[in-house]
C-alpha cells in the first residue's frame, strides 16, 4: 500500500527539518520525501494536509491501560482507541496491572493484545520489583527481551535507597531507563491534595512538595553513583524542576516528563471538591506551575506524558478523601499543549514535537520512531494548530470518563493519526 501525505508542513526535529514536504509511505515505512512538484506516484492514496502540520508519531510514555485485571476501567483496546483519537501513535503502559507486569509473559500479553487491536503501538514498562512491593528485583532482562522499554514501580515508589541503587545498577546493564514516581510516602501518607493554603482552607490533608523533591534528589544522587538513566515521572514542583535542571547541567543521565494537568491547573481547582481534580502527584501551587512552564520553555523538561489513569464512575463519585487518584488524559493532552503552551508563547511548534515525539523516542530507545526520515516507521501525527473544538466526555473512546476538562474548548488538535502506514483515526 502506498500513501502520500501531500501539501503539509513537516516538522521533524530529529532530522532537523521544518519545511513544506510531501511524505511517501510504502509498506509501513517512510519511503521518501518528495517536493510538491514531483506529483503523486502511481497507485497512491493521497491525504491532503494543506494548512496542517505533519509530525513524527506522538509517543505517550506514561499511561495506565488497566489490562490485565481491571478491564472494567480500561482495556488495551479502549485505551489504544483513546490514544489514536488524541494523536498518540504509541503508548507505554505502566506495570500496575493485576497481576503486576513483572515478568516476560505479561509483557508479551500486553503487546499481543495491542497487535490484535491494530491501533496504537504498545511498549510496556516493566516493574522494578516483583509485584512492585519494593523488596526483590524483577527480571528486567527477560522483560526487555519480551518488549519492555523501561522499568518502574510507578505509584508504589521504591522506598529503599539501597534497593533502588541495585535496581539502577541492574537496569543499566540492560540499557533500561528507570522511571520513578517520586514520593516519600512517610511524608505523604493520607494526603489527598497539595499541602498549602488551599488544603488548609478546604480541610483536606496535604501532600507536601517536599515529599516529591526528596525522592527526586535521592534518585539524581543514585544516578550519579550508578551511571544509570533515571527518568522522573510527572514532575510537579518547582524544587523538583530545579533539581533536574542542576543534574542536567552536571551532565547526568536524568530526564523528566510533565503531565498536561500540571501545566494547566493548580490546587485552586480543588475548591469545589470535584474528585476529577484528585491526582498523584496533586495539582500544585501557581508558583509550581510557573516553574513547570519555565522548565518546558528552557528544555529542562523532556517530555509531555498524559499519566492517563481511568477509573470507574462509581469510584470517582466517592467523597474526596476516599476517591482514587487519577484522571484520563489521552484525548485532551494535545489540545491542552496547543492551548496552554503553543498559543500562549511558552513553546514553539518544533519544541512541541520534541516533547511529544522526538524526546520520548530517544529516552526509550525506540528505533525508527520519533522521526520521519526515509526508512523510519510510518507513525505519523497530523495536526491542525488552529482548529477550535470542544471536548465532550460522551464522545470519549475511553471506558472511563474521569476528566476535569469536559466541555472545555481547545484551539489545536491532532486530526489524523497514522500507525505503521495505516490511517487509524481521522477527525470527521
Amino acid at each position: 500500500m502506498k500513501l502520500l501525505i501531500a501539501n503539509g508542513h513537516l516538522i521533524d526535529p530529529a532530522a532537523q527539518e521544518n519545511t513544506g514536504m510531501n511524505i511517501l509511505v510504502e509498506d509501513g515505512k517512510v519511503a521518501a520525501w518528495l517536493k510538491a512538484s514531483d506529483g503523486a506516484p502511481e497507485g497512491c492514496e493521497v491525504i491532503d494536509a494543506g494548512g496542517l502540520l505533519v509530525a513524527p508519531g506522538f509517543i505517550d510514555m506514561h499511561v495506565h491501560l488497566r489490562e490485565p485485571g481491571h478491564e472494567h476501567k480500561e482495556s488495551i483496546a479502549s485505551g489504544c482507541a483513546a490514544a489514536v483519537a488524541g494523536g498518540w501513535t504509541s503508548v507505554c503502559p505502566m506495570p500496575n496491572t493485576n497481576p503486576v507486569n513483572d515478568n516476560a509473559a505479561i509483557t508479551r500479553y500486553m503487546i499481543e493484545q495491542a497487535e490484535k487491536t491494530g491501533l496504537a503501538n504498545v511498549f510496556p514498562i516493566g516493574a522494578i520489583t516483583k509485584s512492585s512491593d519494593g523488596s526483590e528485583l524483577a527480571e528486567m532482562g527477560e522483560m526487555k527481551a519480551a518488549g519492555a522499554v523501561a522499568v518502574s514501580d510507578d505509584g508504589r515508589p521504591v522506598p529503599s535507597a539501597g534497593i533502588m541503587r541495585r535496581a539502577m545498577q541492574y537496569a543499566a546493564d540492560f540499557a533500561l531507563p528507570v522511571i520513578d514516581h517520586c514520593e516519600d510516602k512517610s511524608l505523604s501518607t493520607g494526603g489527598v491534595m497539595h499541602e498549602g493554603k488551599m488544603s488548609l482552607l478546604l480541610g483536606l490533608k496535604g501532600l507536601p512538595a517536599l515529599g516529591e523533591e526528596i525522592d527526586v534528589v535521592r534518585d539524581i544522587l543514585l544516578a550519579r553513583d550508578t551511571g544509570a538513566h533515571v527518568h522522573i515521572a510527572h514532575i510537579s514542583t518547582a524544587g523538583a524542576v530545579e533539581a533536574v535542571r542542576r543534574a542536567k547541567n552536571e551532565g547526568l543521565s536524568v530526564t523528566c516528563e510533565v503531565a498536561p494537568h500540571h501545566f494547566t491547573l493548580t490546587d485552586s481547582a480543588v475548591e469545589g471538591y470535584d474528585t476529577n481534580t484528585k491526582m498523584a502527584p496533586p495539582l500544585r501551587s501557581e508558583e509550581d506551575r510557573q516553574a513547570i512552564l519555565a522548565g518546558l520553555s528552557d528544555g529542562t523538561i523532556d517530555a509531555i506524558a498524559t499519566d492517563h489513569a481511568p477509573h470507574h464512575a462509581d469510584e470517582k463519585s466517592l467523597e474526596y478523601d476516599r476517591a482514587p487518584f487519577g484522571i484520563t488524559g489521552l484525548e485532551t493532552a494535545v489540545g491542552l499543549a496547543f492551548t496552554e503552551l503553543v498559543h500562549k508563547g511558552v513553546i514553539d511548534l518544533v519544541r512541541l514535537v520534541e516533547l511529544c515525539s522526538t524526546n520520548p523516542a530517544r529516552i526509550l530507545s525506540l528505533a525508527g520512531r520519533g522521526t520521519l526520515a526515509p526508512g523510519s516507521v510510518a507513525d505519523i501525527t497530523i495536526l491542525d494548530p488552529d482548529r477550535v473544538w470542544t471536548f465532550n466526555l460522551n464522545d470519549s473512546r475511553s471506558k472511563s470518563k474521569n476528566s476535569p476538562f469536559d466541555g472545555r474548548e481547545f484551539r489545536g488538535r491532532a486530526v489524523t493519526t497514522i500507525v505503521n502506514g495505516r490511517v487509524v483515526f481521522n477527525v470527521n
